[in-house]
């Protein structure tokens, strides 16, 4: 009864494994390593090193560690360098997933949780996204996310796969000192690395239409995250019927002010940002509602941004700590 999760030796992948061990389910990860990194794959869970392009190779694990469901997080996370390298981004994020889809329909299994994303909406014309929020997404990266959910959902009305995408915003923090964020084009990672090279973090833009001028945004913490793809897998597992997608978001949001305010606290760091023009297309808020997540899934938030930003830090500088 081993749950697969590709990408399982990601920032994010790898929380969700740490999540199905507390849950005390068996799960396997595979992961090419190309961003992943072997050492945040908890002890006692195995690592297939491979691409989820390799049908054999996901064949072969389904068989050898008798997998009955999949947390998919594989892919090109990159919205910004997808307009760059749409063809890349599509063979990972489209072309890998219908691979993996084919041989779990192949082996009989019969069970997906896909971590989408938020970037499937682009830029929406609403304070608070919903489920039911149009979807335009502005990136290849977007655009990929939004079909492989809809290969999930013909693949669902053509057999017995059951399945829920989770979407989601900005994760941060960590929940494990010795996993972090290594994003290049993340925020907060940004943040602390100019911090810890001695450079000033930027702002771009403080003349938006929100209470300090910055963008608004919905950040949520990684183990929140985990959480959440463990508990779809479960209700998945149980029988419980759930929806296509779900939001993960606060309701609310946080200003790049705010968060750079509780980074400058929870670092000890003294500095004041540098304010740039704004980015062309950055709207004012997005934030996402995680109603829906919370009556299904029972998903609710339990950190706190100081909470998020502290442990975001205590994992660079263990991260530091142990680079030779």
């Amino acid at each position: 009864m081993t749950w697969m999760v590709t990408g399982g030796a990601g920032y994010i992948g790898s929380h969700v494994l740490r999540a199905f061990v507390t849950a005390g389910v068996p799960a396997v990860a595979v992961d090419d390593l190309s961003t992943g990194r072997a050492h945040f794959v908890p002890d006692g869970v195995p690592l297939v090193r491979g691409t989820i392009l390799d049908a054999d190779l996901l064949a072969r694990t389904i068989d050898e560690h008798d997998i009955v469901g999949v947390v998919h997080t594989a892919g090109f996370k990159y919205a910004g360098v997808s307009v760059d390298r749409p063809l890349h981004t599509y063979e990972q994020n489209i072309e890998g997933t219908r691979r993996l889809l084919a041989v779990m329909s192949e082996h009989g299994v019969d069970k997906m949780v896909f971590s989408s994303s938020a970037a499937v909406y682009g830029t929406p014309d609403a304070d608070l996204v919903t489920e039911a929020t149009s979807k335009n997404p502005a990136s290849p990266y977007g655009e990929s996310k939004l079909v492989a959910e809809w290969l999930l959902a013909a693949l669902g009305r053509a057999s017995d796969l059951r399945h829920t995408s989770l979407r989601y915003f900005n994760v941060v923090g960590s929940a494990y000192d010795d996993v972090y964020d290594a994003s290049p084009h993340n925020l907060v990672p940004l943040v602390l690395k100019a911090l810890t090279d001695g450079q000033t973090p930027r702002i771009f833009g403080s003349d938006y239409n929100t209470p300090d001028g910055t963008c608004v945004r919905d950040y949520i913490h990684v183990g929140d995250l985990a959480a959440a793809h463990v508990a779809a897998a479960e209700s998945l597992a149980a029988g419980r019927e759930l929806q296509p997608a779900y939001n993960l978001g606060s309701g609310e949001g946080m200003s790049v002010a705010q968060i750079m305010q509780s980074i400058r606290r929870v670092s000890g760091v003294d500095f004041e940002p540098e304010v740039h023009d704004r980015r062309p297309g950055d709207p004012d808020r997005i934030v996402a509602s995680g109603d829906t997540a919370a009556r299904d899934l029972g998903w609710t938030m339990s950190y706190t941004v100081e909470e998020m930003m502290a442990s975001a830090w205590r994992a660079w500088q263990a991260a530091l700590a142990a680079t030779p």
